[in-house]
């Protein structure tokens, strides 16, 4: 397993990562065939995580990208030190520490950055991305009661932050 912060030459790369994530999990905010995000467009994306000194680490098991954690820092003045969280795993690769790997680089991002907080929402019933994130010492802050709908039904989120 190797990591390394993503690039604007990597949009082909990332945006196949989302697409087979849409389609191996009803975790992400996305349903199958939803995102309609070209690769220019991803390329713009990742040019605007760069110019907002934001993070997106790319986790790599040889060639093939695994998975991703993106820290979005707050644009305004009053919320720069704190990072909205999205990560994801691909299916084969959850649970081998992946997602532990790429938290563990952010939480040493984190402080040489500014960033004091960092904020997540997850969806109350995945229960093995509600451990992980208390592990890396997130705590919960509230509940979004049917915030999405999922497969026709009702899905509370857990919101979560993390304070450095």
């Amino acid at each position: 397993m190797n990591m390394r912060q993503a690039k604007p030459e990597d949009s082909k790369l990332f945006l196949e990562l989302m697409k087979q994530l849409d389609q191996e999990t009803e975790f992400m905010m996305l349903e199958p065939g939803e995102r309609t995000t070209t690769a220019e467009d991803m390329e713009h994306y990742l040019l605007s995580m760069e110019k907002s000194n934001s993070f997106l680490l790319l986790v790599f098991d040889g060639q093939k990208v695994a998975g991703f954690l993106s820290a979005k820092r707050g644009a305004a003045n009053r919320i720069k030190h704190s990072a909205y969280i999205v990560c994801g795993v691909l299916k084969d690769y959850r649970g081998k520490g992946y997602g532990t790997s790429l938290f563990k680089e952010l939480l040493k991002w984190a402080p040489e950055n500014g960033i004091t907080r960092l904020e997540l929402t997850v969806m109350s019933h995945n229960e093995k991305a509600v451990q992980l994130y208390q592990n890396m010492g997130f705590e919960m802050e509230g509940k979004l009661v049917h915030s999405m709908i999922v497969n026709g039904a009702y899905v509370d989120q857990y919101a979560m932050a993390k304070l450095i």
